[in-house]
């Protein structure tokens, strides 16, 4: 009786709220017109983006995207760019890429939508600036542990030192073949970077399928791990899932500029809700500049639309998709200064899988999603993908005024320890429906986290200069 009260509940206020795909009325900030780009970015109207506008852009914050390189010139990223740096050790500098996931990272953060006459690519917080940080992200030749994970570290290290608050990594590598010595580098560094008082958010990555493997740095503490839900409020069934999973955010076919010939693309996956976590973030500080990274965080996860399983946080969503509507209209007691809402960031989950491990809230036992899509219930995922998809966090076609029109360059080879974020995909003729598969068993759960811990301090950070 119970749990059908709530659903009852949540139904009555999923048909109060503005459903996914619904334009909202004229208001300050830009319209979704008829043919624009904007008009297919159906993340922010079920964001309220228009509505969060009149609160917040994001003035006066700076979001660090560590990421593969970026398209310097592109007309929706034109002003919105810090001078960033290359820590990738390869030819062409921060303004050379090999493929568009760090130029669609930093548009759905801070896309201006100038391109063509203000009907480009917004990003969720369009007056934030983004911090270009380019690695190797395993898209130009090999990359091992030591190079991805420490260009990681001294990628955090210099947004730090540069003042950005926010971080956000796209990016992830297997726990399973990631050298100990360089996690544990990388753990050092981002303990130090939450003392220094910055939020660090990574993509969980897209291989629940195919194994469910913990990558890192989303795995790590004091990093905030995030997961995608679909247009329909349901759980993407390549979301990988596990207690690293803090937040979800939208990360199914999300329109964003990109460097394919069209110059934006269809982009799914949780680089993506990784992004958008980013940009909620940086919407909140920007209004209480007095807040610590701590208190960001807690609204967030106070404000998200939790599991309609009602429960408080499992390991399919975490805590809930990110509402930064509701984190700037209802923000709620920011709670102590000091404290960590996520204990977790005290402890490290297993990277071991294994067949016989169960989630706190599994998906072949979790609820339907909301009957209509709404930013307040979330489900479990409904298909689950092809067995041999890669982990990439976000398959991209080019877009021609919302339109899907031809192809994305395949990416380079990567090296096989590196689970990397974007994987290519073929025209919409070719791409196939998922077929229902028999539910699978997910990684190894880690068990209960530790109460907080004080993060390491400043001094140990390896890469500190």
């Amino acid at each position: 009786m119970g749990r059908t009260n709530a659903r009852a509940r949540w139904r009555m206020l999923a048909s109060a709220l503005v459903a996914a795909g619904v334009v909202v009325g004229p208001v300050a900030g830009p319209a979704a017109a008829d043919g624009s780009i904007r008009e297919n970015q159906w993340h922010l109207d079920s964001m309220h983006a228009q509505e969060m506008w009149k609160i917040s852009k994001g003035e006066n914050m700076t979001v660090a995207v560590v990421d593969g390189g970026f398209k310097l010139d592109h007309p929706d990223l034109v002003g919105q760019l810090l001078p960033g740096k290359d820590f990738s050790e390869s030819p062409g500098g921060v303004g050379s890429y090999s493929d568009g996931h760090g130029t669609a990272m930093a548009s759905l953060i801070a896309g201006s939508g100038k391109a063509s006459g203000g009907t480009g690519a917004y990003g969720l917080a369009p007056a934030a600036k983004v911090l270009p940080l380019k690695i190797n992200n395993g898209s130009v030749g090999t990359v091992v542990s030591s190079d991805f994970l420490g260009q990681i570290g001294q990628a955090v290290t210099y947004a730090v030192e540069q003042g950005a608050k926010v971080i956000n990594i796209s990016q992830g590598i297997s726990a399973v073949t990631a050298s100990p010595t360089d996690v544990d580098k990388l753990s050092k560094t981002l303990a130090w970077a939450r003392a220094k008082g910055v939020l660090v958010f990574s993509s969980v990555g897209n291989s629940y399928q195919s194994g469910n493997l913990l990558e890192y740095p989303s795995g790590l503490p004091n990093v905030v791990g995030v997961g995608a839900i679909d247009r329909n409020a349901t759980v993407t069934s390549e979301s990988q899932q596990g207690s690293q999973v803090i937040l979800s955010a939208p990360g199914a076919d999300i329109v964003e500029a990109c460097t394919g010939s069209t110059g934006y693309c269809k982009g799914h996956g949780t680089s993506d809700s990784s992004a958008l976590a980013s940009a909620s973030a940086a919407l909140i500080w920007s209004v209480h500049k007095d807040w610590t990274a701590n208190q960001v965080l807690r609204v967030l996860i106070n404000s998200a639309g939790k599991p309609n399983d009602g429960s408080s946080r499992n390991n399919i969503i975490g805590y809930g998709v990110v509402r930064p509507r509701i984190a700037l209209t209802e923000p709620g007691d920011p709670g102590p200064a000091d404290v960590s809402p996520v204990p977790s960031d005290a402890v490290t989950p297993s990277a071991a899988p294994s067949p016989t491990a169960s989630a706190s809230a599994p998906a072949s036992s979790a609820p339907s999603p909301a009957d209509t899509p709404t930013d307040v219930a979330v489900g479990a995922p409904s298909v689950q993908p092809k067995a041999d998809e890669p982990s990439g966090s976000s398959s991209t076609v080019p877009i021609v005024a919302g339109v899907v029109a031809g192809l994305v360059v395949v990416a380079g080879v990567v090296f096989a320890v590196v689970r990397r974020r974007r994987k290519s995909a073929g025209p919409p003729e070719v791409v196939q429906v998922p077929p229902v598969l028999p539910q699978q068993s997910m990684g190894a759960v880690p068990p209960p986290p530790p109460s907080y811990r004080p993060p390491v301090p400043p001094e140990e950070n390896p890469y500190a200069r």
